[in-house]
């Protein structure tokens, strides 16, 4: 059904790209839903209900829900809560806050991953500075999906431009994944690290790069449900995320209702 390299990583197939891309958008139309509908008194279980609805209509399923138990559609993290937040109906979004949505969807076998943090209603300056620093680390690392470099140059690039912008926490624990046939899949992809390390990227293989930012410690924790990871000293955390194939063309990226065509013209002669 597909190549694998040496390493085991999956090689796509120009037609099974289209099909990632198919997912892809899925996801991209989704969380574009989901901004529009970020504002106080919505909750975390009302985006949930939206973006099943979305996904469904769209004839794909949702990869999240039932994966190892979760219980949503969406991951959905407010303010302290780095990843993995489970959508609930208890405490409506408030003014200020910021929610980082994780979507994912799986159409014709393959899948999309992509996640985003919005601000509700105006934030303090900080967060709106955290959300561009994390935003635009991710596409530094996505910009290092060329064939022939090395899978940390993305971590490397990742933690290069967060340590170039002030004092933030990078999770060390949590980071990207392959993905294609499986939502994740090796390698795993870390938000830091030397760059010319691990196995050399070709063409057809596919990578989730999603950094995490924290406004304070890199230091998490896991709250009783299993699931929700937190800041331990309470400060907000940001996540944005983008499903990419590595193409003879540069980067793909799949979740972009673009490709990612505007970023990536402005920073592939940057990313060195």
């Amino acid at each position: 059904m597909f190549k694998k390299n040496k390493h085991g990583i999956q090689i796509k197939s120009p037609e099974q790209l289209e099909k990632m891309r198919a997912a892809g958008l899925v996801v991209g139309r989704t969380l574009q839903l989901l901004r529009e509908n970020v504002r106080p008194g919505v909750t975390p279980l009302d985006l949930d209900g939206i973006a099943e609805k979305a996904i469904r209509d769209e004839g794909a399923i949702p990869s999240f829900k039932g994966y190892q138990g979760f219980p949503a559609t969406i991951c959905a993290s407010v303010n302290h809560e780095v990843v993995h937040g489970i959508p609930s109906d208890r405490r409506p979004l408030r003014e200020g806050d910021v929610i980082s949505i994780d979507c994912g969807a799986i159409l014709d076998g393959w899948h999309g991953d992509s996640a985003i943090t919005v601000p509700v209603g105006e934030v303090d300056p900080k967060l709106t500075e955290l959300m561009r620093v994390t935003e635009e680390a991710m596409w530094r690392g996505i910009a290092a999906l060329t064939v022939g470099r090395h899978l940390s140059d993305i971590g490397h690039q990742v933690e290069k431009y967060v340590r170039s912008q002030g004092r933030y926490g990078i999770p060390q624990e949590y980071g990207g994944h392959g993905i294609g046939t499986e939502m994740h899949m090796d390698p795993w992809v870390a938000n830091h690290g030397k760059p010319g390390k691990g196995l050399r990227f070709e063409p057809g293989m596919c990578f989730a790069v999603e950094p995490m930012v924290n406004l304070g410690t890199d230091r998490t924790r896991v709250l009783a449900d299993d699931w929700t990871v937190v800041t331990v000293d309470g400060k907000a955390s940001a996540h944005f995320e983008h499903s990419v194939a590595v193409t003879h063309n540069g980067p793909w990226v799949l979740t972009a209702l673009d490709g990612g065509k505007e970023r990536l013209a402005e920073l592939l002669g940057d990313a060195g």
